[in-house]
């Protein structure tokens, strides 16, 4: 981290900060005791109050907040103003840790880059991520999630990017925004929030975003699916008046797809795009975003289960087709959570799609027996249990769901379970 003295963080007016260190300067800030030493601030967030000792003992100074939001996003704004790195802020419905993946590792072989982990993307983890800020630091790509609006300009203010990507727009967060209209508004934050001479990267048929696009002091570069041909992994991709072929570390289109927008953010960043596959290779995504175990037989199981909303649950299930290739398909499918009152129409769509594709789906939980469902499981034990009766040896499984329905860890009880079938 770019060091910040105690003084500055004393005159931040914190909450209790104690033990600062010999030398005046605080040169990382966490919020895991486990990973905290001698120079490090540990940040004692929600129950992280009973590890201070902890911390202390490791040698780390330590602050616990009175107002946990406001003290970090001042920390990280400290740190954010002493960096001359270009700052990137993804957002979007779907596709945002993806493309962060993505960016992150292509950047990384030509300039010092740090991105986000995992999906450290709300009032936490971006302030977090910005107090990774190094010296040397010349590229920072950060995700910026929301649930209403106002939340994204907050984010913004911290980080301060230059460039922002719109990974999609589509129905997420109903519940609390009311139409795909809103949501667009908020993701479109990202780009108000944009410096002059700033660069906005977006998907090129999103019709709710573009009164949102109405700026001359900014560049708009606009993504189109129909510019990446892509196949087993291999891709071509048309990035505004280049193209370039890359081999990438997937097989699914729409994370292809979302290589074409971090392609136009590498390029707003003007690094060299005939050097993309230099990181492309290393590209690894966050888990539970379509990572694909063998199973006996030929078949496998794609364990996209981090989360769901109608649009990357259409994508999924079309994958499952395409990627199937004559196998039997089966999914494994919890609701899509925050939809409001459209959930059952969303949930119906998602269950015509599966018929015309000829999925067999596991519904987990009672939402999801709006999919039609084979079977219906009432809690992800059940579903695995449900999977042993169903899955058979040469099957294309797809597992998938919101977050809270907790479908992440199916996919290697399948492949355990599979196992059984070549020792029998």
């Amino acid at each position: 981290m770019i060091p910040v003295s105690w003084a500055e963080l004393e005159s931040l007016r914190l909450g209790r900060l104690e033990g600062p260190p010999e030398d005046g300067t605080i040169t990382g800030i966490g919020a895991d005791s486990r990973e905290i030493g001698p120079g490090d601030l540990f940040v004692a967030l929600n129950t992280g109050v009973r590890f201070v000792d902890d911390a202390r003992a490791r040698g780390a100074a330590t602050l616990v907040p009175a107002d946990q939001r406001r003290e970090l996003a001042a920390l990280a704004s400290v740190v954010r103003s002493k960096s001359t790195a270009r700052v990137v802020a993804i957002v979007g419905s779907t596709g945002k840790t993806s493309t962060k993946d993505i960016l992150g590792a292509l950047c990384a072989p030509h300039v010092p880059t740090i991105w986000a982990e995992r999906s450290l993307n709300n009032e936490i983890g971006v302030p977090l991520t910005v107090c990774r800020l190094e010296p040397d630091t010349r590229v920072l790509v950060t995700e910026m999630g929301m649930r209403g609006l106002g939340q994204i300009t907050e984010l913004c203010a911290i980080a301060r990017p230059e460039i922002a990507v719109v990974s999609h727009v589509g129905p997420e967060h109903l519940e609390l925004l009311g139409s795909v209209e809103r949501v667009a508004e908020a993701n479109a934050e990202a780009v108000a929030a944009l410096p002059a001479g700033g660069t906005a990267v977006v998907p090129a048929r999103a019709a709710e975003l573009e009164p949102y696009l109405d700026r001359d002091d900014v560049e708009i570069r606009r993504f189109d699916p129909a510019d990446v041909e892509f196949v087993d992994g291999h891709g071509r991709f048309r990035v505004g008046d280049e193209m370039v072929e890359l081999e990438l570390p997937f097989r699914q289109r729409h994370q292809a797809v979302n290589t074409l927008a971090a392609l136009h953010a590498f390029v707003a960043l003007d690094l060299p795009l005939a050097g993309a596959q230099d990181g492309a290779s290393a590209i690894e995504l966050s888990p539970w975003r379509g990572q694909e175990l063998d199973l006996p037989g030929g078949g496998f199981v794609i364990n996209d289960a981090y989360n769901a909303n109608p649009d990357s649950m259409r994508a999924a299930l079309l994958h499952l087709a395409d990627r199937a290739r004559g196998r039997r398909r089966v999914a494994i499918l919890g609701e899509m959570a925050e939809l409001g009152d459209a959930a059952a129409v969303y949930h119906r769509e998602i269950a015509a799609l599966a018929e015309e594709l000829d999925v067999e789906v596991i519904g987990v939980g009672e939402p999801a027996s709006a999919y039609g469902a084979t079977l219906l499981a009432a809690s992800p034990a059940e579903a695995v249990a449900a999977a042993r009766s169903l899955v058979r040896p040469g099957d294309a499984v797809l597992v998938k769901a919101s977050r809270t329905v907790g479908l992440e860890g199916i996919a290697d009880e399948i492949a355990n379970f599979a196992h059984e079938w070549s020792l029998s």
